[in-house]
């Protein structure tokens, strides 16, 4: 059987209804149901996004850990976009707009945009404790205080770019307007959050290196121990 949907219905609103009234019915295990063309196709594309994210988050943690020549404070950076997935789907939900394809490609352009905030604090932070020796609490409080506003103005670039995606109207709007609440809203919420997180979750990882560095060290005092040369022993 073959249907349409309705003007101003979504796929993955249709697919979701047509999911739970087959629920509703308790079929027997001798039927099954199965979706077709575009619905298949969304079927398909949902089912693939994880791996697709997760992929992203490793390669942009392979990136920072070469870059910052750390293990730990990649694991920083990467912590302030859960904020940025967490105000997508909250504006996502509070405008009642589907999560479909359009606003998953939202959340991972948000893995992007929103990972320079915790870059520009890291980077400057690492700098002043490396080489004007300053403890990790004075580095990054010293970060936040110089780099706020060009976190702010980017930030703001970026989120008033979203607006006319938010707010267009007119053909294709239905595609458009997933995307701009996606970026908006995840752009909002993690403004706010990374400014108040990201400084705590920095003084944290730095202790856990340390206490890794230490540990390691007391495991392996002999990688640790100076090399003593003997005149004459070749």
């Amino acid at each position: 059987m073959s249907t349409h949907v309705n003007e101003g219905v979504s796929i993955g609103a249709a697919v979701t209804s047509i999911q739970q009234a087959t629920k509703e019915l308790h079929l027997p295990p001798s039927i099954a149901t199965s979706f077709q063309g575009s619905a298949q196709a969304f079927q398909s594309s949902l089912s693939s996004t994880p791996i697709l994210i997760l992929a992203a988050l490793i390669a942009v943690y392979i990136i920072l850990g070469m870059l910052y020549e750390s293990t730990i404070h990649p694991i920083t950076i990467i912590s302030t976009l859960p904020s940025a997935g967490l105000g997508a789907l909250l504006t996502l939900m509070l405008f009642g707009m589907p999560l479909d394809v359009i606003g998953i490609i939202g959340i991972i352009l948000l893995i992007g945009i929103v990972k320079k905030n915790g870059i520009m604090l890291v980077d400057f932070a690492l700098v002043g404790e490396r080489e004007r020796g300053l403890s990790t609490e004075d580095a990054i409080h010293e970060a936040c205080l110089l780099r706020f506003r060009p976190i702010l103005m980017t930030t703001m670039c970026a989120l008033l770019g979203g607006v006319p995606l938010m707010l267009g109207t007119g053909i294709g709007s239905e595609i458009r307007q997933p995307l701009g609440y996606a970026i908006v809203g995840g752009l909002l919420v993690s403004q706010v959050l990374t400014l108040f997180t990201t400084p705590v979750v920095y003084i944290y990882m730095d202790r856990l290196g340390g206490w890794l560095g230490h540990r390691r060290r007391a495991t392996h005092p002999e990688a640790n121990a100076p090399v003593q040369y003997t005149p004459g022993s070749g």
